[in-house]
């Protein structure tokens, strides 16, 4: 399932509220990344190499999403707090931190050659940019951090509609941290 435009997950909160959400999510100069992807695709892995650049992990394989000052942050699920699994290997323990969502990057086989703009999608009742990227490309940390850069936006949590959607204009972006 590709970054699909307005696609939303469907977790509802209220204000200052956390939902748990399934993605693996690092902090990258303090904004928060979501990976996301079919099982086996290669998140944690993903992580790891992020993780030797530089990133700290919030969350493998699940986190909160929390609703603070209206801004949508990424914080570690006290359950899982700090390990990561890595395959073949076993699961370690690392530091962990907790940070302002900025980009939800997907996993997928089919991700577009070219973006020019990144489509959105909704999280937790905000509006993010969501770059596709390719499990098998190469220098695959390299590229998140690329699109982190060039895409990741903070955005101001809104209020969802009845039916789950999102007020036209319903995003405010902060800009690029």
């Amino acid at each position: 399932m590709m970054c699909t435009p307005g696609a939303a997950d469907g977790n509802r909160t209220v204000r200052d509220e956390c939902v748990p959400h399934q993605a693996t999510a690092l902090a990258i100069a303090r904004r928060a990344i979501l990976i996301e992807g079919d099982p086996g695709a290669g998140k944690s892995s993903l992580a790891l190499g992020l993780i030797d650049r530089g990133a700290v992990l919030i969350g493998d394989d699940g986190v909160l999403l929390c609703r603070r000052n209206g801004m949508l942050w990424a914080v570690p699920h006290p359950n899982t707090r700090g390990m990561i699994e890595v395959r073949n290997v076993g699961i370690i323990t690392l530091p962990v931190t907790e940070a302002p969502v900025a980009l939800v990057i997907r996993l997928d086989v089919q991700a577009p050659r070219y973006v020019e703009q990144a489509p959105q999608v909704v999280r937790a009742a905000t509006v993010l940019p969501c770059i596709s990227l390719s499990p098998d490309a190469a220098n695959l940390p390299i590229r998140t951090e690329l699109a982190l850069s060039l895409h990741g936006k903070l955005a101001r949590t809104v209020a969802m509609g009845k039916d789950g959607s999102v007020p036209a204009g319903g995003s405010h972006d902060l800009g690029k941290g």
